[in-house]
């Protein structure tokens, strides 16, 4: 079998399951000349059990205007927001508390999204959720 030509990857962050081809998807798609429903029904199909949560998608574009695309799990500010059930963070990190993570916490997010982090080691990956963390205005105990 022939490998297919790379054109373009397209990052994405979408709500799960329900993706529409209103912007962002259908300008980001359109300009390479992709199915854009086709695109937003597999996704939504892929997503449909994690309803409510933003899903990244990376969709690799071919030269042939065909495309693949696979899902990650939640941004990690996406998971701390959910975990301590808040609207939205803190606008001002470091002069007003947006809530509190315990280390515990800050663990089982770093192992959670570790398959999608740039290191293997969980201590690193914690290193990075406690700077997304202090970024939104959140304390580690």
């Amino acid at each position: 079998m022939a490998v297919k030509k790379v054109k373009t990857i397209i990052k994405l962050n979408l709500p799960a399951g329900a993706a529409t081809a209103a912007p962002p998807v259908g300008p980001a798609l359109g300009q390479h000349g992709l199915p854009i429903m086709e695109f937003v029904k597999a996704y939504n199909e892929r997503t449909s059990k994690l309803k409510g949560q933003i899903i990244p998608a990376v969709i690799t574009v071919y030269e042939d205007r065909t495309f693949s695309f696979i899902t990650k799990l939640p941004p990690v500010a996406a998971m701390i927001k959910k975990l301590l059930a808040l609207e939205k963070a803190g606008g001002k990190a470091g002069h007003e508390s947006a809530g509190t993570l315990t280390n515990e916490q800050v663990r089982q997010i770093a192992q959670d999204k570790l398959a999608d982090l740039n290191t293997d080691n969980v201590e690193a990956a914690m290193k990075v959720v406690a700077g997304t963390a202090r970024s939104m205005g959140i304390t580690i105990t």
